[in-house]
């Protein structure tokens, strides 16, 4: 399965395909008992996506950098 998030959907958009993209993989991995190779291409997108979500919410976005949960 493949799991995209373009750069022209809103950024809450592409800040859940990471999350659903590893929902999937434990799926395969857990229920259907497949080997499972879970590949990121450009982690900064996520995070960007993460920054841009924070900032519409009025929230600090991280402080140096990075979110805290990745």
């Amino acid at each position: 399965a493949l799991v995209f998030g373009q750069m022209d959907e809103p950024p809450g958009t592409r800040l859940r395909v990471a999350l659903a993209g590893l929902t999937m993989a434990e799926y395969f991995r857990d229920v259907q008992k497949q080997d499972v190779l879970f590949f990121i291409d450009n982690i900064f997108r996520f995070t960007q996506a993460g920054s841009e979500v924070s900032t519409l919410l009025g929230r600090m976005p991280s402080a140096v950098g990075y979110q805290p949960n990745l």
